[in-house]
């Protein structure tokens, strides 16, 4: 286990998976790439699966028959293990976590996420595909508010990644099913402890939403993840997750709270020697409020739009950008735009000028 920690931290790589019947493999800048270990047997990933595992970690994996937590080696840090069966067997995926927190030009951040941090209170939503860099930006964004606030957070995470060290503020990490049993009744208490900010690691059922507005609504600050692919999407998914009869009232509290979203995707670069950052952005206005108050979601992409000059942009704005400074190739951008065809167009009238 040793050496695949070691190859996958010299690599660079995101993500370790360990299957049976290959040998270990790593994402690297996107791309699967196999290693030149010999393949691994069902025993061996049974083996380096449960040889990473306490008993009680043991007992909860044989329950659920899935399991996310955190491994920390002295040589080669933290990592974020996710252990599940296949084919009856056990095998796992690895996320190294990043040692450092990188700032806000490296990691291609718009500046309004800045402006996120020194909210007093409301929601912000941190949005997009898994292995997107959703946990990066919110422990940038802790670290940010560590930096600058006297204040206490509270981050509730599945599992914890980057250990924060205190700054100015009083910060409390507490991980899934090692400090707290669920999200929802981790912040329930969570609202007993006197915290000015609050980060859910991830906004996945109806109970943990549900805190996660009334917390926003009675002054506190709160930066959560969720898995939806675009900003304007993640508004639609929020409001489903309650019964239709509270529908109304949950479209006026996010109406109220919702300071901002960001929705996110990384992308390969150009010669695929990294990943680079294409990202969707809401600040909440005005007439983001009405249109969500009155439920006109399919009227909160032409607000962005007309949102511009303070830094609001769909994704196809972000990919059209990235394309034209030459970070990313042409396919790169259509591959990964909601709507290619609008795309397309709009690179095509863009370089029209310069062909003629």
């Amino acid at each position: 286990m040793q050496s695949i920690l070691a190859l996958a931290r010299r690599e660079n790589a995101s993500d370790i998976h360990i299957v049976a019947n290959l040998p270990p493999t790593f994402r690297i800048n996107g791309g699967i790439i196999l290693s030149e270990h010999p393949p691994l047997s069902r025993e061996d990933t049974k083996r380096l699966c449960y040889g990473i595992l306490n008993e009680e970690q043991r007992t909860i994996f044989e329950r659920d028959w899935k399991l996310c937590c955190s491994l920390y080696d002295p040589k080669f840090g933290r990592f974020r293990i996710s252990i599940y069966y296949h084919a009856g067997n056990p095998e796992m995926s690895i996320r190294p976590v990043m040692d450092n927190i990188k700032t806000r030009e490296e990691l291609g951040l718009p500046k309004q996420v800045e402006d996120f941090t020194r909210t007093a209170a409301g929601l912000v939503l941190i949005t997009g595909p898994t292995g997107s860099g959703k946990t990066t930006t919110l422990n940038y964004m802790i670290d940010l508010i560590n930096s600058e606030r006297r204040c206490k957070i509270i981050a509730i995470e599945d599992p914890v990644e980057y250990i924060h060290k205190q700054k100015r503020a009083i910060i409390v990490q507490q991980e899934l099913h090692t400090d707290v049993k669920s999200y929802s009744s981790a912040l329930i208490h969570v609202l007993r402890q006197d915290p000015d900010v609050i980060c859910i690691g991830e906004m996945r059922d109806l109970d943990t939403t549900e805190t996660a507005l009334v917390a926003a609504e009675t002054g506190h600050l709160v930066i959560a993840t969720c898995h939806t692919p675009s900003a304007v999407q993640t508004v639609e998914r929020i409001v489903s997750i309650f019964p239709e009869n509270q529908q109304p009232q949950i479209y006026m509290q996010l109406a109220n709270c919702l300071t901002g979203i960001i929705a996110q995707r990384l992308v390969p670069s150009v010669g695929k020697k990294n990943r680079k950052l294409a990202t969707e952005l809401i600040l909440t206005n005005a007439a983001m409020k009405k249109h969500i108050r009155e439920r006109q979601l399919y009227q909160l992409t032409s607000v962005i739009q007309m949102g511009r000059k303070k830094g609001m942009h769909t994704m196809d704005d972000s990919l059209l950008e990235l394309y034209e400074t030459g970070e990313i190739t042409y396919d790169v951008a259509i591959s990964n735009s909601p709507d290619p065809a609008a795309l397309r167009s709009k690179i095509h009238i863009e370089a029209s000028p310069t062909e003629e």
